[in-house]
């Protein structure tokens, strides 16, 4: 009996020296957080998006605080909004150029066909684990909607013809359709970004046509139109180099298919006069192979 008490005072001074020691440390190694990241942090949309650079609102806070961002980085955010911390930190707003996502692929159910008829569960993903999801052409848009429903603001719609379409003021460039889509069809640019490759497809010649009505062919008309070097073709895909001033629709004109476009403001796609017109509103006839 003696030896159990004995032990059970020595873990209990054990646990009390420790519980000192920890507390001592605590005080000791405190480091007071500035009170101001509370402040900001309330004053900022709470998306967690990501937009920004940070991973969260509170780390985009807490870099407002310490100085290393601006609130302009905030992209979620209104004008008003930005001013109000910038106002009350004593900083500038800085500003950054509005990112959205795009989608590379204009191949919606009316110009694109199917050649195998998938049954499963209605996801991108699910249907892309299956011979690739049956779209004729390989790489692209399955038309399940997976982008839309993850987007959390409401930035993506699916169109009559099962093309999932993106509304830039709505959207915060937070990357969840870029990591959803299974074709990697999305991916972030800056709104000046204009001119636009609105497919995916590697193959070349007119063959392609038989399964996307609207797929780039890689005749590279684009390529020989743009000045420059602002378009080259890799892999049988025009490549444009936003580093170069790109503000020019001239690579669109001759375009066959209008696989190529210009991006209006509001989401309109421009195509050049040469481009074939699509009439079609019905879904185009699936010829399983």
């Amino acid at each position: 009996m003696l030896m159990i008490l004995t032990a059970v005072a020595a873990l209990g001074g054990i646990t009390i020296l420790l519980a000192g020691m920890l507390i001592l440390a605590n005080k000791k190694l405190y480091v007071q957080e500035d009170p101001r990241i509370d402040i900001v942090e309330g004053m900022l949309p709470l998306a967690n998006c990501g937009a920004c650079g940070y991973p969260g609102c509170r780390p985009f806070a807490e870099a407002l605080v310490s100085g290393d961002t601006l609130p302009g980085k905030c992209t979620v955010s209104n004008d008003e909004g930005r001013s109000q911390i910038a106002q009350f930190l004593g900083v500038d707003v800085g500003g950054q150029e509005k990112v959205v996502a795009r989608l590379a692929c204009a191949g919606g159910v009316n110009v694109a066909r199917n050649r195998a008829f998938y049954t499963g569960m209605s996801t991108c993903r699910a249907a892309a684990l299956v011979s690739g999801g049956g779209k004729g052409c390989f790489w692209g848009c399955l038309g399940f909607g997976d982008c839309m429903e993850v987007c959390d603001f409401d930035a993506i719609y699916m169109n009559e013809h099962s093309l999932p379409v993106v509304i830039e003021e709505k959207c915060t460039a937070c990357g969840d359709c870029v990591e959803i889509c299974p074709k990697d069809l999305f991916s972030l640019h800056p709104e000046s970004h204009r001119l636009w490759v609105a497919c995916k497809n590697l193959e070349h010649g007119d063959e392609i046509l038989e399964n996307c009505e609207v797929a780039c062919t890689a005749c590279a008309r684009c390529a020989m139109d743009a000045p420059g070097n602002l378009i080259t073709m890799v892999n049988n895909l025009p490549v444009v180099d936003y580093t170069l001033n790109h503000a020019t629709q001239a690579p669109i004109k001759r375009c066959p298919t209008g696989a190529i476009v210009w991006l209006e403001k509001d989401g309109k796609a421009v195509k050049g006069e040469m481009s074939k017109k699509v009439i079609r509103k019905t879904p185009l006839e699936a010829k399983p192979t």
